[in-house]
């Protein structure tokens, strides 16, 4: 395994991680999520993302048994929560005070832990002030409920006003952003945070690499009984479902076919090359995984050696496939 550092901080995530949505607590039993966290252990994975919504809560409690059965140091792992969605009552969800504050008491309940290294403001809230929201997670980093805190799924605007009020009020700003990230899902990680990267040195612990499955090219001929696609009480699948019998649903299949060609080519899955290929940017920390069984974590981590393998050439060559680059300057090279 590798490491990089998050952001400008000292601290140091495994480049493959392991994240809960939708799979643990849910799509998998908790023995399954204890394999699969013992493999990613043992190959040398140290990050693991949760949040209070996945599976209502159930993915943050497998993931704390889990890591209390193996009797894991403390110290070797990087445990990852995010606040915002914890309820259906009026202070449940959302970013006040209240909420940020009580909803990180009940993921560390979850969890059986007393502290996770990094805690996210899961998406942005418009209805509380950003002082509030920047005083509230400085609370929680004071009481040694968490390390770091960042952001997932917000402006660059947003951060920036976090950031400003962090300035201003002599408070810890938020280290970290977590964006979906992959070879369809590209401007905001490549062209909208280019400054951010600069300017704060924010690190980035992308989702989705393998765009929930499609670029590993197993929906190429329709969905899997067992997939993820294939879970109907969920909202962003059945979205994705429906955005596969469109016609853009059908270029990106078709693209996906040709990455597969490329893959062949350089000796590695499809989506051992669309997990290279988000590795491969440099302003990318961590790429979070998903697994449903121990094998497929296995697959995904030899997609560290396929990164030397894309040259200059192989690269655009992708793009050339892809043809959507963000327009903004952006060096390859400097990975």
């Amino acid at each position: 395994m590798e490491y990089r550092y998050l952001g400008k901080s000292g601290l140091m995530v495994s480049r493959l991680s392991l994240g809960g949505w939708v799979t643990y607590g849910g799509q998998v039993g908790p023995e399954v999520a204890q394999m699969c966290m013992k493999t990613a252990f043992d190959l040398g994975i140290n990050f693991f993302d949760t949040a209070e919504v996945y599976s209502n809560g159930q993915c943050e409690i497998d993931m704390g048994v889990a890591i209390r059965k193996f009797g894991w140091k403390r110290s070797d792992l990087v445990i990852s929560t995010k606040i915002f969605w914890g309820g259906k009552g009026p202070n449940d969800r959302g970013l006040s005070r209240k909420h940020i504050i009580e909803g990180t008491d009940a993921s560390l309940k979850r969890l059986q832990l007393d502290y996770v290294d990094l805690i996210y403001a899961h998406r942005p809230d418009l209805d509380t002030p950003m002082e509030e929201i920047v005083r509230a997670f400085n609370h929680v980093i004071n009481q040694g409920k968490a390390f770091y805190w960042g952001t997932s799924e917000w402006t660059a605007q947003q951060i920036t006003e976090a950031h400003a009020v962090a300035q201003r009020l002599n408070l810890i700003a938020p280290l970290m952003e977590q964006p979906q990230y992959n070879m369809f899902h590209r401007d905001r990680v490549e062209k909208e945070y280019l400054p951010l990267y600069k300017t704060f040195g924010m690190g980035s612990t992308i989702w989705s690499p393998l765009a929930s499955g499609l670029l590993s090219g197993k929906y190429n001929d329709g969905i899997p009984a067992d997939s993820r696609l294939a879970i109907q009480d969920n909202a962003v699948m059945k979205r994705i479902r429906d955005g596969l019998e469109t016609e853009d649903g059908q270029v990106k299949i078709s693209k996906v076919i040709k990455l597969g060609a490329m893959a062949s080519q350089l000796g590695c899955t499809t989506s051992q090359l669309a997990l290279a290929w988000c590795l491969k940017n440099p302003n990318v920390s961590s790429v979070i995984t998903g697994a449903s069984k121990p094998s497929q974590i296995e697959e995904n981590v030899k997609s560290l050696q396929v990164v030397p393998l894309l040259t200059e050439e192989i690269m655009l060559a992708i793009e050339d496939i892809l043809l959507n680059k963000p327009a903004a300057d952006y060096n390859y090279r400097s990975s």
